[in-house]
């Protein structure tokens, strides 16, 4: 009778599961092939060392509807990095970033890994290019190194040393007001931004059109120097009266 019912057991379970199915192991390339429609290249996230901790933050952009945000990681950098198979799933928690504009993920390495950031939209999985951290070989470098120019009533422009560390891809900029809430969020090759002036920025994720600055009161500045591996050279933070 108990041979009976295992073999009845095992009948219903081959019967009711589907062989092209994967078992999640947590393993990247398992959550992927589970799923029909893959967008690679489609999170916006970036990497940073803290400039007071050992903490590694991974920031990413959760767009509006974002589920299932995942981080994922490697070993170490010497895989292949855009091999989804070495990229193991970490469930850790996130936290908000300019009152929950970005978002982040904070960890301690005691070595340099790949990672790469996932999330659900729209029925899609969509996934970030895979980020090199680089606490060890490159710190983040946090500075107030920007030159604003208010000459031009409320469009301050703000400048920064270009190319400083000579691997930059691209230049993100924010500009908050004194609660840290995000007004602007812009992306540009040069080394300059104006508020509110799009002529130069290559991507922007401004949901709406910000507001006038209001003269006398302060606002926050923020830059990443982004490099072409997604990590983050420096970070520019300074605080300005608009005049």
């Amino acid at each position: 009778m108990k041979s009976l019912l295992l073999l009845v057991f095992i009948i219903t379970l081959s019967c009711s599961s589907n062989p092209n199915e994967l078992i999640d192991d947590g393993r990247l390339s398992n959550y992927l092939n589970s799923n029909n429609s893959v967008e690679n290249g489609a999170v916006i996230s970036c990497a940073a060392s803290d400039a007071f901790s050992d903490e590694v933050f991974v920031f990413y952009y959760p767009e509006p509807g974002a589920s299932n945000i995942r981080l994922y990681e490697t070993i170490n950098t010497e895989v292949n990095r855009d091999d989804f198979e070495t990229y193991t799933r970490v469930v850790t928690p996130s936290e908000a970033v300019f009152n929950g504009y970005l978002e982040r993920f904070a960890r301690t390495y005691t070595q340099e890994k790949w990672v790469i950031v996932t999330f659900e939209l729209n029925g899609d999985v969509k996934v970030s290019n895979p980020i090199r951290v680089k606490q060890i070989s490159k710190p983040t470098v946090w500075s107030n190194n920007v030159d604003i120019d208010q000459q031009q009533t409320k469009m301050p422009i703000f400048t920064w040393e270009n190319n400083a560390f000579g691997d930059n891809a691209i230049y993100f900029q924010v500009v908050t007001d004194d609660q840290d809430n995000l007004l602007s969020g812009t992306y540009t090759f040069e080394s300059h931004f104006q508020y509110y002036n799009t002529s130069n920025v290559v991507l922007n994720i401004t949901i709406e059109m910000p507001p006038a600055l209001i003269i006398g009161n302060n606002y926050n500045f923020t830059l990443m120097d982004v490099s072409e591996d997604n990590w983050v050279n420096t970070v520019i933070q300074q605080q300005f009266e608009v005049q």
